[in-house]
């Protein structure tokens, strides 16, 4: 995400107060019920409306950014260092076209 987008959502969150309810624990149940209200979007068939989509998985990002940032991350640092996991767990060779676990 870029830097600008990240002080607007740090702006926005610091101009309310409501940095004194980000927990860690507050945090990451909004993540949980935002992320359900995505998946509410696809519930019965794949007729989804994109803006609602795009509603909801903003709410799911911004709610991981603020956790980022009251844990202290990075979250290019964290996405990349899983990125190297799942790299070494699913090598290429092994796993183009399969939608299989590593350990299947």
């Amino acid at each position: 995400m870029k830097e600008k987008t990240i002080e607007r959502i740090r702006r926005f969150t610091s101009d309310r107060d409501w940095n004194k309810y980000h927990t860690p624990n507050a945090l990451a149940k909004t993540i949980a019920i935002e992320a359900t209200e995505l998946l509410e979007c696809f519930q019965w068939n794949e007729n989804f409306k994109l803006d609602k989509v795009k509603e909801e998985l903003a709410d799911v990002i911004v709610n991981c950014q603020n956790l980022a940032d009251e844990l202290k991350l990075d979250l290019d640092e964290v996405v990349n260092e899983k990125m190297d996991q799942n790299e070494k767990k699913y090598p290429v060779e092994k796993f183009k076209g399969l939608a299989k676990k590593y350990n299947e």
